[in-house]
């Protein structure tokens, strides 16, 4: 992705290089932006490619604030990941709900073209009700005094998603709220 030539790729920290919310874009601008597709369908295959022992049939997926959003959503539409089962999936610290909060705004008005309702797709609290039968457990970490966790991260959206959907049993999430989440990563 450093390889495209996009104005303002790397202006902000929340948006271009920073944050490629790991989907594809549609706006003209950044219409070469393919970030799910390099997650879910090149990278697979140039790791299978690269490292023949790798067993692709027990693929986990994780990722950490726009990243863990990312991991979560694959999850969410992806019940085969390419060519590989998901295991698990883990996210540390995630945007778990774009369309209610001001990253997720600046994020797909940027890069996508296209109403709430038809975004909707892109947020991994709608994809509960959606897709999926919620079969593996979701962990998420997250620290109890981040900055960014009422109006940004919004973990309790997805928990409540989670108990109202069909699809995904109490038993499916294990949200973490740890004193420390760096410190308890390293």
């Amino acid at each position: 992705m450093g390889g495209l030539n996009v104005e303002g790729k790397s202006d902000s920290w929340d948006f271009g290089l920073g944050a490629g919310f790991y989907l594809n874009a549609n706006r003209d601008k950044w219409k070469n932006w393919h970030m799910y597709d390099y997650v879910v369908k090149e990278l697979p295959a140039l790791l299978t490619e690269n490292f023949p022992q790798l067993d692709t049939f027990r693929a986990s997926i994780f990722g950490h604030s726009m990243g863990g959003h990312g991991a979560l959503k694959i999850y969410l539409t992806n019940s085969r990941f390419t060519f590989a089962l998901i295991q698990s999936v883990s996210a540390f610290a995630p945007i778990v709900n774009p369309l209610t909060c001001p990253w997720g705004h600046e994020a797909f008005s940027g890069y996508l073209i296209g109403g709430t309702i038809n975004l909707q797709e892109y947020d991994a609290s709608f994809l509960l009700s959606k897709f999926n039968n919620v079969s593996e457990t979701i962990l998420i970490d997250q620290g109890d005094n981040d900055k960014f966790l009422l109006d940004q991260l919004q973990p309790h959206e997805f928990e409540v998603a989670c108990r109202k959907s069909r699809n995904c049993c109490k038993e499916s999430l294990i949200l973490n709220f740890l004193k420390y989440l760096i410190t308890s990563l390293i």
